[in-house]
C-alpha cells in the first residue's frame, strides 16, 4: 500500500459463507473499481461487535481501504453476521439492529453507563452529519427566517420566573 494510493470505498456488505467483509471500491490511480473480501476469522456469536469492527478498521493490511468507511457501518455488518450466527434471519437481525441504533427520545440518558452513552451520542452525531446541509449542497440557503405563530397563548415555564428563594 503506497502512500499515492487514492481508494474510495463505494459498497461495504458482509458474506455469511464463508464469514467475510466485502468491500468494493475505486482505486483512482488506475481508474479501476475492485473487490476486495476481508475474512473474518474468531468470530462469534459471542463476539463484540464494536470491537471487531474496531480491530478490522485499524488493520493494517485494510485500513487504507477502510479510511471512508464509518466504525458504525462495519459495527452493523458485524452485528447482521452475528445474527446470523445466532439463527437469525437477515431481516430480524436487521429490525434488532435498527432498533438498537434508534434513539428514544424519552429516554434518561444521565442513566446510561459510559458505553452506551457513547454509543447514543455516536448514533446523534451520526445522524447529525445525515441531515447537516453544507454549503456546496444544492438546496443550501444561508439565511432562514423562521415565523413562529403568535396567536396561540404562550406557556410560562417556572425556571423562568424570578425567585427570591435563595438556592
Amino acid at each position: 500500500a503506497g502512500a499515492a494510493m487514492t481508494l474510495t470505498a463505494q459498497k461495504c456488505g458482509v458474506c455469511f459463507q464463508p464469514p467475510s467483509i466485502i468491500l468494493i471500491y475505486r482505486d483512482g490511480s488506475q481508474d479501476k473499481t475492485r473487490q476486495r473480501i476481508m475474512p473474518v476469522r474468531n468470530f462469534s456469536r459471542f463476539s463484540d461487535c464494536s470491537r471487531a469492527a474496531e480491530q478490522l478498521k485499524n488493520n493494517p493490511r485494510h485500513k487504507a481501504y477502510l479510511e471512508s468507511v464509518s466504525l458504525r457501518q462495519l459495527q452493523k455488518l458485524y452485528s447482521l453476521l452475528r445474527g446470523h450466527l445466532e439463527g437469525q434471519s437477515l431481516a430480524e437481525s436487521l429490525e434488532k439492529f435498527r432498533q438498537e441504533e434508534t434513539i428514544d427520545p424519552e429516554e434518561d440518558m444521565n442513566k446510561l453507563d459510559d458505553k452506551e452513552l457513547a454509543k447514543r451520542k455516536s448514533i446523534m452525531d451520526e445522524l447529525f452529519e445525515k441531515n447537516r446541509k453544507k454549503k456546496d449542497d444544492p438546496n443550501f440557503v444561508y439565511n432562514i427566517e423562521v415565523e413562529f405563530p403568535q396567536d396561540e397563548q404562550q406557556e410560562s415555564c417556572t425556571w423562568d420566573l424570578e425567585s427570591d428563594e435563595e438556592i
